[in-house]
Formats: structure tokens, C-alpha cells, sequence
């Protein structure tokens, strides 16, 4: 038998939250076959497995917060453990109820290990009179464990009271009313989405998943919600009944911090803290970047790229460092040196429901306008599946927010650390200006928008700031004047 534990999959990494697991007990697995997702600090990781074997028990249940080290799974090799595992189930289902030792906890699901997100424990238990010339079980979990395995291959696959060939009814060992729910099966549904469905008072159990793979959508369980909601009260007394304790009506509710949330706050802190930040603005007019950005959508090396104004800004910003290398440069306190960078790594900024995170493409200073609007794309839409490795988000020397996405003008943001500076872009807004022509200046409707730049005025002064944010500008105003640059 052997555990995979918790590898370190980053460096410095102390600790992971188990997300999903893409096993069960007694699945076949192969080398480098992925068995669980899990969060660190920066990212989701899917893992594959180091061995070959089969799932004996999954050692931590979805949603744990485990240290590096910590055993996740346990594989055994069949043809080392002389059948003492079951093998994988076979895509046809036998009508035999297997023989299995009842006096091993790992074989009748006993054991502390063995209690796992989505599997309750059961609630009443069941003595039955031994068969003739069978095992007779010798705890309370093995006739629970015997009873699930007889129920599972009953016709139709439902858990059954009845057991085959037994010499008298069952005798139940306490009095107790018959039970409706259903049988204690794994509902494969992600941490949050079981939140939602404890405040909702909603048992993953009685609903059909939806999802790929035989999952519990967030979906499944608001239609759920909604049909309980929309039930009439059966009497007065219930309507007047206190709502569950974490129901969606609460007046407060509490979320952990972990994770990539977690990484992202103390990052900000630690910048905020010890860089000081100075921020500067500059509102442009970027309507021929906005004439460039339809062009370029027609041309040919174009038609697999998302092209929008943040490519052309990501390009400007490439250029106009050619001015002003400290603005590419960090401060290293520790040697008292400032280290200037010969290579651009541009990260930009990306919000995510697990957080803020800030991958980068690598030598972005190096790339042609089409490369780099496709390195962008590829980034921001892994970033949005949560998909983000810790290799692209380190490295970076400078980064664009875009929170013109979200409607908004500008902000003053901060600094992501090891660089000295980032670039906010604002929304483009159809807005009165004042445009130069050869008749002199007139008011006309132009595209308008407002960078912001926040940078460490430890090796950047005001001089190269405001510099730099110029020559950004005059590339949105002007592209042509990239050639300048």
C-alpha cells in the first residue's frame, strides 16, 4: 500500500485545500492519472497520481485545509495485496454479492478515514441473523457495510432491506421510525456549492445532477431552493417557525480567508507598507487606437485573436520603457541595489471568484502585436477557469489593471510586489473634446479615456513617472507615433 502525500507544488508552499477529488474508493488508476484538485496560495492544481493501483481511501475530504506532507490518498497494488482490495467495478453489474473480510475495517468502510464529504452516517443500523455457512459480522459497521453492499446489487441498483436467502426477517435493534432519505451516496458537488445549499437548507442527495461528470451545479441546487421556497406552508405554526440557523436570511455570514484571496491580501499589505506609491493620471483621446482596434480585427494574422484596446496599451507600455527603464526595474533592499531588467514580463491583472491574480507573458517586449494579443487572450481566459499556474505568476516587472471592464474611470492601484510600477486603464467613453484641425480647435465627440499610474518613488521619481505615462498616452492619442519610440 502506498500514501501520496501533500507534494510542495510551489515554492515556499505550506498548506492546500482540497477542492475535488476525480477518484472514489476502489477506482483503477494509472501513473500520472490526475486524482484531486487542490487551492494553494496562488492557484488551482490538479495532481496526478505516483502510482498505479487501486483507490483504497481518500484521507481528506473536500474543503480540508491540509499541511504539505499531509497523506491524501492511499493505492494499493492488486497484485501485491493477494485480493485483500476489491478490483475496479466492471461496466456490467454483477448479481453477486462479493465476499469480503468483515473483520477489516478498511474493507467494510470502517476506520476513522473512511467518513468523506458526501457520505452521512447512517442514522440507524440493522442485526440480521446469520446466513448459513457465511460470515457473520462481527461489528455494527460490518451489517451496515454488508447491507450497503446487498443493496447495491439489487435490481435496479437501489439499497434493499431485503437480504437474499436469510433465515428470518431483519429485527431491528432499537425502535425506530421507518427512514426516507435516500441512501448515503458521494454527491460530487464543489466546496462552494455546497455552501450555498447548507444556507439554502437544500440535501444534495434528492437532486440530479446536472453538471459534467455527474456533478451538483449551482444551478441544480437555486432551482432547488426556489421550488422549497415556493411551497405553500402546510399549517400556521410552521410559518411562524425560525428560519435554519445559516439560512440565506441571515444578518451576517462568515467566509474563511484562504487560498489565492489570502495570498493577494498579504501581497497588498506588504506593498502598501514598503513601497511608497505615488500616483499620477492622464485622461486621452484614443479614438484612432479605437479606429486601429476595428482595423486590426479584419486583417488575416488577427482573426484568432481577441483584439481590444488593451493590446495596444500593453504594446505602448513596451515601447515607452525603452525611455524609462526604471520604470522596468525593482528595488532590492536587501543589496541596497536597484536591478534593471533587460526583458519585459507584463502581467495583467485578472479578477477571478477565488481572487485577484496576475499572471504574465514572458518577454512581452519581444513579441509581435499579434503573439502578444494571443498571450493575453490565453492568459486572462486560463485565469477566469481558475486555471493559473504558479510559474506564470511569477516573475513579473510590470502590470496593467484594466478596470475599464467593469465601467469604472481609474483608481489608484497598487503596486504588485517585486516591481516598481502598474498602469491602470480606464473605461473609453464617448465624451465632448476639444480636437485640434487646420481650422482651429473644435468640440467634437471623441473616445476618451484616463490611465493612472502608481509607481515607487524610491527609484522613480516624478520626472520619469510622468515621463513614462506621456509616452503612453501619446501612443494611444497617435499609434503612429510608436515609430517615435
Amino acid at each position: 500500500m502506498a500514501e501520496y502525500k501533500l507534494p510542495d507544488v510551489g515554492e515556499g508552499l505550506t498548506e492546500a485545500e482540497v477542492v475535488t477529488w476525480k477518484v472514489k474508493v476502489g477506482d483503477v488508476v494509472a501513473i500520472n492519472d490526475i486524482v484531486v484538485e487542490i487551492e494553494t496560495a496562488k492557484s488551482l492544481v490538479e495532481l496526478p497520481s505516483p502510482y498505479a493501483g487501486t483507490v483504497q481511501a481518500l484521507l481528506v475530504p473536500e474543503g480540508e485545509t491540509v499541511a504539505v506532507g499531509t497523506p491524501l490518498i492511499q493505492i494499493v497494488d492488486p497484485a501485491s495485496t493477494s485480493g485483500e482490495v476489491s478490483p475496479a467495478p466492471s461496466d456490467t453489474p454483477s448479481t453477486e454479492v462479493p465476499e469480503i473480510d468483515l473483520s477489516n475495517p478498511a474493507a467494510t468502510g470502517g476506520g476513522e478515514n473512511q467518513t468523506l464529504v458526501g457520505y452521512g452516517p447512517r442514522t440507524a443500523s440493522v442485526q440480521r441473523r446469520p446466513r448459513r455457512g457465511g460470515a457473520s459480522p462481527a461489528t455494527e459497521a460490518g451489517a451496515a457495510a454488508q447491507l450497503q453492499l446487498q443493496g447495491a446489487f439489487a435490481p435496479g441498483g437501489a439499497a434493499s432491506a431485503e437480504v437474499e436467502a436469510a433465515d428470518e426477517p431483519a429485527v431491528p435493534s432499537a425502535p425506530a421510525a421507518p427512514s426516507t432519505a435516500p441512501a448515503a451516496t458521494r454527491v460530487l458537488a464543489k466546496p462552494p456549492v455546497r455552501k450555498l445549499a447548507k444556507d439554502l437548507g437544500v440535501d444534495l442527495r434528492t437532486l440530479t445532477p446536472r453538471g459534467p461528470d455527474g456533478t451538483v451545479t449551482r444551478e441544480d441546487v437555486q432551482a432547488a431552493g426556489a421550488a422549497s421556497s415556493e411551497s405553500p406552508a402546510p399549517s400556521f405554526e410552521a410559518e411562524q417557525a425560525a428560519p435554519p440557523v445559516g439560512a440565506s436570511g441571515a444578518r451576517e455570514t462568515r467566509e474563511p480567508i484562504k487560498g489565492v484571496r489570502k495570498m493577494m491580501a498579504q501581497a497588498m499589505v506588504d506593498s502598501a507598507f514598503t513601497a511608497p506609491h505615488v500616483t499620477e493620471w492622464i485622461t486621452v483621446d484614443v479614438t484612432r487606437t479605437m479606429k486601429l482596434v476595428e482595423k486590426l480585427k479584419t486583417r488575416r494574422e488577427f482573426r484568432a485573436v481577441k483584439v481590444s484596446p488593451l493590446l495596444v496599451v500593453a504594446k505602448a507600455v513596451c515601447l515607452a520603457m525603452r525611455r524609462t527603464p526604471e520604470i522596468n526595474a525593482t528595488w532590492d533592499e536587501e543589496t541596497q541595489q536597484v536591478v534593471f531588467k533587460s526583458y519585459v514580463n507584463l502581467g495583467i491583472a485578472a479578477a477571478t471568484p477565488r481572487g485577484l491574480v496576475v499572471p504574465n507573458v514572458k518577454d512581452a517586449d519581444a513579441l509581435a502585436l499579434a503573439d502578444l494579443g494571443a498571450a493575453i487572450n490565453a492568459l486572462t481566459s486560463t485565469a477566469r477557469e481558475g486555471r493559473t499556474q504558479p510559474a506564470e505568476m511569477a516573475g513579473g516587472t510590470f502590470t496593467i489593471t484594466n478596470v475599464g471592464v467593469f465601467g469604472v474611470d481609474a483608481g489608484t492601484p497598487i503596486i504588485n510586489p517585486g516591481e516598481s510600477a502598474i498602469l491602470c486603464f480606464g473605461a473609453v467613453r464617448k465624451q465632448p473634446w476639444v480636437h485640434s484641425t487646420r481650422k482651429g480647435p473644435k468640440i467634437k465627440v471623441r473616445d476618451v479615456t484616463t490611465l493612472a499610474l502608481s509607481f515607487d518613488h524610491r527609484l522613480v521619481d516624478g520626472e520619469k513617472g510622468s515621463r513614462f505615462l506621456a509616452d503612453v498616452a501619446a501612443v494611444l492619442e497617435d499609434p503612429s507615433s510608436a515609430l517615435l519610440l
